[in-house]
């Protein structure tokens, strides 16, 4: 590892976001209509944008820390153990709704599909969390919350988010340094065109061909990174990926090697057994 990345493992990051607990089951291919599948591996974890994000940054700045909402029971208190154990900390407002759950297909080809069921869950800046801490991280991830919530996470050095958030990254009418979208998706793409503000830094990704980015009157284009292994599944390679952004916009790289590094971690995510199986670490830098 290099001395420039060993400096960011002091750096502070903080997620704003929702944890979904997810049932993972492997299968040859998604099941068609009537038919009855058989898994041929099933696991479960506490995932969803903001947990695999917190878990990723992590990995990268040897601490993380995630502002989210949980149900009381079962499900919430599994969530922040096991978060906890993957070196989060995890600072929840409990909720009684219940903590929303998935059912996740990961086929032969690497692919996941996902159903969600519950509401998603997310801090709101009412809740009694520790807000004050994001003025002082180097770096925060926006994946869901209120608008207060999100002029918080503003006070950050960097602040980068999803479409997936919604309608509060315009209601909150702070500026973002980058909005991270899927190009294939026609709802995100026509949110990161139509947001006000404009955010500093687009960035559209195109999963196995690569991506584009946007920054003023500049524009760039960034191959996929190269697999350190076999496939195993995309899940939580997107957020590994926005999570990367982060880190690297927050050391001050420029956008180019920014998202070079992102992709290299949406990369390591797809080698690896669900979201946490295998993320890219400071080591690996």
């Amino acid at each position: 590892m290099c001395d420039e990345f060993a400096i960011l493992r002091a750096l502070r990051f903080a997620v704003v976001g929702h944890v979904e607990w997810v049932e993972f089951l492997r299968v040859e291919r998604v099941p068609a209509p009537g038919e009855i599948a058989r898994a041929t591996d099933a696991f479960e974890e506490p995932a969803g944008g903001g947990a695999v994000a917190a878990v990723q940054r992590a990995r990268l700045a040897g601490e993380s820390t995630l502002l989210t909402a949980l149900g009381d029971d079962t499900l919430g208190r599994a969530s922040r153990e096991r978060l906890g154990a993957l070196g989060v900390e995890v600072q929840a407002a409990a909720r009684v709704d219940a903590t929303r759950r998935a059912v996740t297909f990961l086929d032969s080809d690497g692919e996941r599909t996902i159903t969600v069921i519950g509401r998603r869950l997310h801090a709101d800046r009412g809740d009694e969390l520790d807000w004050g801490r994001l003025a002082s991280a180097d770096g925060v991830y926006f994946t869901a919350g209120d608008a207060g919530a999100l002029r918080a996470a503003r006070e950050a050095r960097v602040l980068v988010a999803t479409p997936r958030a919604g309608d509060v990254l315009g209601d909150a009418g702070v500026e973002l340094d980058a909005l991270v979208y899927s190009a294939e998706d026609e709802t995100e793409s026509a949110m990161a065109a139509r947001l006000e503000p404009k955010p500093s830094l687009l960035v559209a990704t195109r999963g196995a061909a690569g991506g584009s980015y946007v920054e003023g009157e500049v524009t760039g284009e960034w191959p996929a990174a190269g697999l350190p292994g076999p496939v195993e599944d995309a899940y939580g390679c997107g957020d590994s990926f926005a999570a990367g952004l982060c880190f690297g916009l927050a050391q001050g790289l420029d956008p180019e090697a920014a998202v070079a590094l992102a992709a290299r971690a949406g990369a390591t995510c797809l080698t690896g057994r669900g979201p946490y199986g295998r993320q890219l670490t400071a080591e690996d830098l």
